[in-house]
């Protein structure tokens, strides 16, 4: 028994019952064919828009030489200065940016229809050390949103995950798992539990599947016509609840996170500021040994400005 299977084994008694009722939502597999040894895979077809900022704000921070449109993001920590990219992740890029200058309507949970600077006076709801820091909710939990949903603006290609078989890359094996619960159609514990053999042959059949071609299958939507940007240390990506549901979340890395890749879509890098993302990590964690709860850090102000070369 290899070393991945016995990690698969044990990951599947870690999902419980809990776990397996959201995954059984599909139909048994056809059995007349390999599931495992086909392509599922279709490109979207995708539609960028023209990046339009509506508002020039004014920054008195040094930016780039470079072309472009950038992002300031002020925090009682200090300020952290973002590349947008506006051509690689255009929709994304541009509800952040309407969001940000108050040029979007929003709906919070009173039902009542807003337009005002969404980012500004929010905090870091989520820190991880050595992982990522993580705001744009309405309410400071994680559970807020906008009142709409948007798209990914993923190229599963350019991030290479159409050349790594998913059997490779540890870091995508609860997502391999997931698949092949989903795919057998198991509804119950013990459902799982008699089908455990079938289970364990079956991991040996997809494990060469490519990592696009799992998440595809999980319901993950990929184009071919952007240049996706990869989860590294101070990438700028939007939070989501699975594929398809963005809003007004996001994230920064604090370190590189390459299991996130073709998960979320990255639409900034940071150029300035790996000193605040840092700090605001240390303040936000409690100190070890200590009882007192890290301090929550407030985004004061989210400003855009546009560099691009005139047309």
């Amino acid at each position: 028994m290899t070393h991945l299977f016995r990690s698969f084994s044990a990951s599947l008694r870690v999902i419980g019952v809990s776990a397996l009722g959201i995954l059984f939502s599909l139909g048994s597999a056809n059995c007349k064919t390999n599931p495992y040894s086909e392509m599922r895979y279709v490109p979207e077809i995708y539609n960028p828009v023209e990046v339009v900022v509506k508002r020039a704000d004014v920054i008195r921070t040094p930016l780039p030489e470079k072309p472009g449109i950038y992002a300031l993001i002020q925090t009682n920590q200090g300020d952290m200065i973002f590349e947008l990219f506006y051509k690689d992740a255009s929709h994304t890029v541009q509800n952040f940016i309407d969001l940000a200058q108050g040029e979007k309507e929003f709906t919070l949970r009173n039902g009542q229809p807003q337009k005002r600077p969404f980012y500004d006076g929010l905090v870091f709801h989520r820190v991880i050390e050595n992982f990522m820091i993580q705001g744009g909710c309405p309410y400071g939990d994680g559970s807020g949103t906008p009142g709409y949903r948007f798209a990914d603006e993923i190229n599963a290609k350019s991030l290479g995950l159409d050349k790594e078989k998913i059997g490779q890359v540890p870091y995508y094996g609860n997502y391999l798992q997931r698949y092949l619960i989903q795919e057998m159609g198991i509804k119950s514990q013990r459902e799982f539990e008699d089908r455990r053999e079938e289970l364990e042959s079956n991991l040996e059949k997809a494990k060469n599947l490519s990592v696009m071609e799992v998440l595809y299958r999980l319901g993950y939507r990929y184009n071919e016509a952007v240049q996706s940007h990869k989860a590294i240390r101070g990438a700028l990506a939007m939070a989501n609840a699975g594929p398809n549901t963005n809003g007004s979340q996001f994230f920064i890395n604090q370190v590189d996170t390459p299991h996130l890749d073709g998960l979320h879509t990255v639409f900034g890098q940071l150029v300035s500021g790996e000193d605040v993302v840092d700090r605001i990590v240390a303040v936000s964690n409690p100190k070890p040994g200590s009882n007192v709860p890290g301090a929550k850090v407030t985004i004061r102000k989210v400003s855009i400005f546009d560099k691009r070369e005139k047309k």
